[in-house]
This record gives C-alpha cells, sequence and structure tokens, in this order.
C-alpha cells in the first residue's frame, strides 16, 4: 500500500476488538449520483430494514459495541453517533438516505446494508500517512460553518483519525472534514471499513465494496487489503 494506516497503542487499548479493512482504488471516475447509486442506496435500506427486524439501529449487536467505545474516550453516542448509526437512522427515517455523489453513495450503501462505518478519503489530499489516534487537543480540525472556513480542536484524549496536516475525521467516523472527502473531481481513493469484535462482517462488505466500485466505475483499479485486528 502507498499510504500506510495505523492504529496507535492507546486506541488499541481502549477498543482492542477494534479492526479495520482498506480499500485502495486509482483511475475512479466519480460523478453525480445516477439512478444505479440511488437503487443501490434503495436497497441498502430495505437489507437493513431486514436486518433489524423492527429493532432501532442502536440495539443492533455491532452499533452497541461501538457505542461501547464511544463512551469509552468521553463521547456521548446517542448525542454523536458513529457514521453507520447515523446513516442507518436516516435510511429508515421518511426522507431516506441522501444521494451526494456516485462514489460517496456506493460506500454509504455498504455502510448501511453491513451496517457498519465506512468512509471514503481523497488520496491526492492526504499529507503524509494517517493514523487513528487519541488527540492531545492542539490539532487542527478545518471544517466549514456558514460557508466560510473554521478550525476546530477535537477534545484531548477524542479518537481522531489524522494525517501530517491535522484532524480529517473526528470522534472515530462521526465527522469527517472537507479537506480529504470525495468529490465528483476525485479519481484516486482509499476506502476503510471499520469493525469492533470479529463478527463486524468487514470481510464480505470490503468485497462487495470492491465489486461495486469496479461496477460503476469501470476500469478502476482496486485493491481490498486483508483485515487488521
Amino acid at each position: 500500500m502507498t499510504l500506510t494506516l495505523t492504529v496507535s497503542d492507546e486506541v488499541r487499548t481502549l477498543a482492542p476488538g477494534f479492526t479495520h479493512v482498506t480499500i485502495e482504488a486509482y483511475d475512479l471516475v466519480n460523478g453525480p449520483s445516477t439512478d444505479v447509486t440511488s437503487a443501490l442506496l434503495d436497497d441498502a435500506a430495505r437489507r437493513l430494514a431486514v436486518r433489524l427486524d423492527g429493532r432501532a439501529p442502536h440495539e443492533d449487536p455491532h452499533m452497541v459495541a461501538w457505542r461501547a467505545a464511544y463512551t469509552a474516550f468521553g463521547a456521548k453516542p446517542s448525542r454523536t453517533r458513529n457514521s453507520a448509526e447515523a446513516l442507518a437512522k436516516r435510511a429508515l427515517a421518511d426522507g431516506g438516505l441522501p444521494r451526494i455523489n456516485a462514489l460517496v453513495d456506493v460506500y454509504n450503501a455498504i455502510s448501511v446494508a453491513h451496517l457498519i462505518p465506512v468512509g471514503g478519503e481523497d488520496l491526492d489530499h492526504i499529507k503524509g500517512d494517517m493514523r487513528l489516534v487519541r488527540a492531545a487537543g492542539d490539532e487542527d480540525f478545518v471544517t466549514m460553518a456558514g460557508g466560510e472556513r473554521a478550525v476546530e480542536h477535537p477534545e484531548p484524549g477524542e479518537v481522531v483519525w489524522r494525517d501530517d496536516e491535522g484532524v480529517t475525521c473526528r470522534r472515530w467516523n462521526w465527522r469527517q472534514g472537507p479537506r480529504t472527502r470525495l468529490t465528483e473531481a476525485s479519481v484516486n481513493a482509499i476506502f476503510l471499513l471499520e469493525g469492533m469484535g470479529p463478527d463486524a462482517g468487514l470481510a464480505a462488505a470490503g468485497a462487495e465494496l470492491a465489486e461495486l466500485l469496479e461496477k460503476v466505475s469501470p476500469g478502476a483499479r482496486v485493491t481490498v487489503h486483508e483485515p487488521v485486528g
């Protein structure tokens, strides 16, 4: 892998059951949402409803494990939900899932269908390697507020993804910064699937995501890496 992802010892101590799968993809062709990606999102919502069988998303065992991890570093999981739980709630609501762009739609569909946090980062905007760490509290998280550039700082001890320039995602996978998110101009990306415990289903989700990426972006070079625990 051209990009190295590391998980700090502090995070592993906090959540020893954490695992992740990375997928590298090059020569992607992104664009607006399509009928195909929209149908994937609708199908993902149906698959989620079958999985939950009347339960709320936070009652799923995998989401219970994620809530425990969030609580362990001081977050309030009912207020700052992990990305999978937040998407699942939207998928089951009347408005359904948002349509963002083709690549984001694809990984959001996988997240909802498998109920696991999935993120996508533009490789051409990542500076250095990516690390999952507990924040000191002085790191920069560049975001947008009221249409203007704004700089926030994570709470000390908060789990964040970061690179050499600053935080790329706060509270593990709660909120991604705009600097590295996938846009319609993105051509090279890394997708990150995150799980808690051995039964998270990352391998199956990763295989399905790779297949869909090749379908919506023919000619892309996609590599799925082995799960890292």
